[in-house]
């Protein structure tokens, strides 16, 4: 799938922190029966990568995406653990080259309009909008439509189920990014229904 499709899956990408791989099959099924259907998984605790590739082999209509990809070796990574996308807050000129050779499309994370045409430069058309609400949120993304028609986003970063409106009524937003979907108190607990209510709350949004 090209990153623009996966995108289009639903209106909220969950981003989701893992730190017990026995709650990744449980959270996945629980967010696909809300609707969500593409998820992120962070490269922020020793449990990511098990988890990734628990939910690409128990849960593999879940699209599985590995986020803060930070370098070649994190692509590496999450080709192994069966990513079908990686999602980075920044571009740099190694990550480019790396993503150049990873079976699978590159969400890369800007937050300026200088960085915005790095990655135009390169070829990144969608691209994710990083911290999203300390880099100007919905005002700043609307005034990057402007000179910037093409290009599609995913906000990420300060977003929630009160402002994810604000950003899902931008043409330029082709989804937004959160965690709220998948409180960390709700995984310690198992609490998977309420996973499950919520995803089904953030599918309604668009």
């Amino acid at each position: 799938m090209r990153i623009e499709e996966i995108l289009s899956l639903a209106p909220v990408m969950p981003v989701v922190t893992i730190d017990e791989p026995a709650a990744a099959v449980p959270l996945a099924r629980a967010l696909l029966a809300g609707g969500l259907r593409a998820i992120e998984v962070t490269l922020r605790t020793a449990a990511a990568l098990e988890a990734s590739r628990l939910i690409a082999r128990e849960a593999p209509e879940m699209v599985l995406g590995v986020g803060t990809v930070l370098s070649a070796e994190d692509f590496r990574a999450a080709a192994a653990a069966g990513a079908k996308f990686a999602v980075s807050p920044g571009l740099t000129p190694a990550l480019m080259e790396a993503s150049r050779a990873a079976p699978f499309p590159f969400l890369p994370g800007v937050a300026s309009a200088s960085e915005l045409m790095f990655a135009l430069e390169h070829g990144f058309q969608t691209l994710k909008f990083f911290p999203a609400a300390s880099a100007g949120g919905p005002a700043a993304l609307k005034a990057l439509a402007g000179p910037f028609p093409s290009v599609r986003f995913c906000p990420t970063g300060g977003i929630d189920a009160a402002n994810a409106k604000d950003y899902l009524a931008l043409s330029n937003v082709a989804c937004v990014g959160g965690s709220w979907v998948a409180p960390k108190e709700a995984m310690v607990k198992g609490d998977f229904p309420a996973i499950e209510a919520l995803a089904s709350a953030a599918a309604a949004l668009r």
